[in-house]
This record gives structure tokens, C-alpha cells and sequence, in this order.
């Protein structure tokens, strides 16, 4: 079950990521309370699911699905540039955090 809040937690972070680069400074309403109830709800499940996965492991994830879906989203948006070495990249990124993933119950 701590992974998946961890996860939820993850993608919740892209979320607030994107909603707070919305926001204008936190000038636009809607992106600014996104951000606000996001935030708090990510965090909350990332501080669950640390009781259960240890701390590098599970900041490790969090950031990582956070990172990668914050800049697919840009990228499918055209907020930000495509390119294959970024794709690469952001593939590279995912398949750290399945790694860490598969060898985090390895003690």
C-alpha cells in the first residue's frame, strides 16, 4: 500500500510542479489553490509512505516520478522543447526509479 500513496504522491507532484509555474508568482487564483491543496496532499502521502520505505529510497521515487512527469507534461503542452536526447533522459530517469523499486525490499 506505501507504494502505491508513494506513487500517487509522485504524480501529485508534478501537479503541483506545474501548477505553481502556472500560477504567475501565485498572481492566478485556480493554479495557486491547486498548488496549495497539491502540495499538502503530496507531501502528506510521501511522509505515509516513508513509514514503511526508507527515506533515500522513497524521496528518491517521489522526486523522480514528480521530475519525469512534470516534463512530459511540459513537453506535451509545448511548454517546453521535445528532443530525443530529453526523452532518453526522462526514460533514463524511469527506469531508476523501477530499479529502485525492484532492489528497495532487497535489505
Amino acid at each position: 500500500m506505501s507504494w502505491i500513496i508513494l506513487i500517487v504522491s509522485g504524480v501529485l507532484e508534478a501537479v503541483w510542479a506545474t501548477a505553481l509555474g502556472r500560477s504567475e508568482g501565485f498572481s492566478k487564483l485556480w493554479p495557486s489553490v491547486i498548488f496549495g491543496v497539491t502540495l499538502v496532499a503530496s507531501m502528506g502521502g510521501l511522509a505515509f509512505a516513508m513509514r514503511e520505505i526508507p527515506t533515500g529510497t522513497a524521496y528518491a521515487v517521489w522526486v523522480g516520478i514528480g521530475a519525469a512527469l512534470t516534463v512530459v507534461v511540459a513537453m506535451v503542452t509545448g511548454a517546453e522543447a521535445i528532443s530525443v536526447v530529453k526523452v532518453l533522459l526522462v526514460l533514463g530517469l524511469v527506469g531508476c526509479v523501477i530499479g529502485l523499486k525492484l532492489v528497495g525490499d532487497a535489505h
